[in-house]
């Protein structure tokens, strides 16, 4: 599944640079996830990172975006592979 930062976000900055696929940039008006970079950090990390420094907990499962462990593992898998080309 992907992550989506809610509306709360406060703009603090400390997701986006610990997000190992690039997949959070500065929205409109808050911080956004990009679904087809955002792997929850399989591959990477054992817990997603974003969520991990988030001091207003505004990060969640994105529902309409959902994919199982393995779909998330095959995505980092062709992630590191385009980069990589």
């Amino acid at each position: 599944m992907s992550l989506k930062i809610l509306d709360t976000c406060v703009n603090c900055d400390v997701c986006e640079p610990v997000c190992p696929n690039k997949a959070i940039s500065l929205g409109e008006e808050y911080y956004v996830i990009d679904p087809a970079l955002c792997t929850e950090c399989v591959g990477h990390h054992d817990e997603p990172q974003c969520i991990e420094v988030c001091p207003v907990e505004c990060i969640l499962v994105d529902p309409e975006h959902t994919e199982t462990q393995d779909q998330l593992q095959l995505k980092y898998r062709q992630l590191m592979k385009e980069g990589q080309a």
